[in-house]
């Protein structure tokens, strides 16, 4: 059986990307992190993008500064670790 370890070194996102997407849509990090491999595999990256803009917006509101710095560098990470979904824009 895999832990969740080696299902996150398979899945292409980091740990906090996966708790992002699993905030957002309410599920189980492992099930979040099935979501998040499937966008990555079928040009979802936008999708996950605005997953996470979603979840900074929220944490603004409520007023959370310091879980919207995070999700900020979150943000950060996906878009530097993720530069096919720059070329694509650009196409």
């Amino acid at each position: 059986m895999l832990t969740y370890q080696e299902c996150l070194d398979l899945c292409g996102l980091s740990d906090e990307e996966v708790a992002a997407i699993a905030e957002h849509e309410h599920l189980d990090p492992m099930v979040a992190m099935a979501l998040g491999n499937y966008l990555l595999h079928h040009d979802g990256e936008q999708k996950i993008r605005k997953i996470i803009l979603d979840d900074i917006a929220k944490a603004k509101r409520c007023g959370n500064h310091q879980h919207e710095q995070v999700l900020r560098q979150v943000l950060a990470h996906f878009i530097a670790t993720h530069p096919e979904r720059k070329a694509r824009q650009k196409e």
